[in-house]
């Protein structure tokens, strides 16, 4: 029987985020700590297996009520779904035949939930992997990105950019520019210059995460893309601050400055609570890793916070520090 098993990894957003939605520009590096995992076999019809993240019985209400804590409302079936049906349109738009076997689908994530780390993109780009292995289609890694923000923007109404996508999907340490005039269109999608980077030109980094903090990415972002589309000066100008600053730390990180690397990405999350009203426990994450010495920022929409340490003094600091409040510190893995 063929089985075909693909993974995809959790992804922390170094400097520039949350700009990717709004034409700026961000790094981002995968974190291979976490992976989502789809599997995929040849079946009698197409049938997409329930998983704990889809469960619809409980013991009780506070047991259903710590569920939807943990996973939000809906589960991972709707992304395996809406997945399937956005690769058969690109492939039927490219003029791509599909055989007519059928298969059964499930996957699993050890990616934590609802912190910011993209364990739902990662589940999105696990499965396009299986797909194309399973029907023998070569989607250009570049279109890869937009085809996954395309499932969640277009099918699931859920706001969101291109830099989870990317990362996940080019893994390691990747510049992106989504300036207008960087754009171009590949297979009826608009795809952004995406720059592979040297891990090893990274200072020390870590990742300090609460699910106790954690927020569903669309609730998140919903109301700065309004007040972005209305044009209000200070989001607009935040925006324009954000790629500035990623531009500013590829410079850095080339140079190997790890103090200005560090003083770029705490500008970022200064700037980035300047246009929004943060969760007091989000905030408190940064404030802590910060009052030991290191920098930090946000990692994705909240509840998982990244920056960089001096040695490994401070990172013990920052483990006692975080840890005391309820979070997970870890060093991650990035493989180019």
């Amino acid at each position: 029987m063929l089985i075909i098993r693909r993974r995809a990894y959790a992804r922390a957003g170094l400097i520039g985020n949350p700009s990717d939605g709004y034409h700026g520009k961000t790094i981002s590096l995968s974190v291979r700590n976490f992976h989502a995992e789809v599997v995929l076999y040849e079946w009698e019809d197409v049938e997409i297996v329930a998983t704990a993240m889809d469960q619809s019985r409980f013991g009780s209400v506070q047991e259903l009520v710590r569920d939807v804590r943990l996973h939000g409302y809906y589960g991972g079936m709707r992304l395996l779904k809406a997945t399937i049906k956005k690769f058969v349109e690109y492939c039927v738009r490219q003029g791509h035949e599909l055989h007519d076997r059928n298969f059964s689908v499930r996957h699993e994530s050890t990616i934590p939930r609802q912190v910011g780390l993209a364990g739902s993109s990662a589940i999105i780009v696990a499965t396009l992997r299986c797909l194309m292995d399973f029907y023998g289609v070569a989607i250009p890694r570049e279109v890869q990105p937009s085809l996954a923000l395309a499932v969640e923007n277009e099918e699931l109404g859920i706001a969101a950019g291109l830099q989870d996508r990317v990362i996940q999907v080019y893994e390691g340490l990747v510049f992106m520019d989504f300036a207008p005039e960087k754009m171009q269109e590949r297979a009826g999608f608009l795809c952004g210059h995406y720059e592979p980077l040297d891990p090893a030109l990274l200072p020390p980094v870590y990742i300090a995460y609460s699910p106790d903090v954690s927020e569903p990415t669309e609730v998140f972002h919903n109301d700065i893309r309004s007040r972005f589309q209305r044009g209000e000066a200070a989001v607009v100008r935040a925006m324009g601050k954000f790629a500035a600053l990623a531009a500013q730390t590829r410079d850095a990180l080339l140079a190997r400055d790890a103090e200005r690397v560090a003083r770029l990405m705490d500008e970022n999350f200064d700037t980035r609570r300047s246009i929004y009203q943060l969760p007091a426990g989000q905030v408190r994450l940064v404030e802590t890793a910060r009052s030991v010495g290191a920098c930090a920022k946000f990692a994705g929409s909240g509840g998982a916070i990244i920056g960089t340490y001096r040695d490994e003094a401070m990172f013990g600091e920052l483990e006692r520090a975080l840890g005391a409040i309820g979070c997970r510190v870890i060093k991650p893995i990035i493989v180019p």
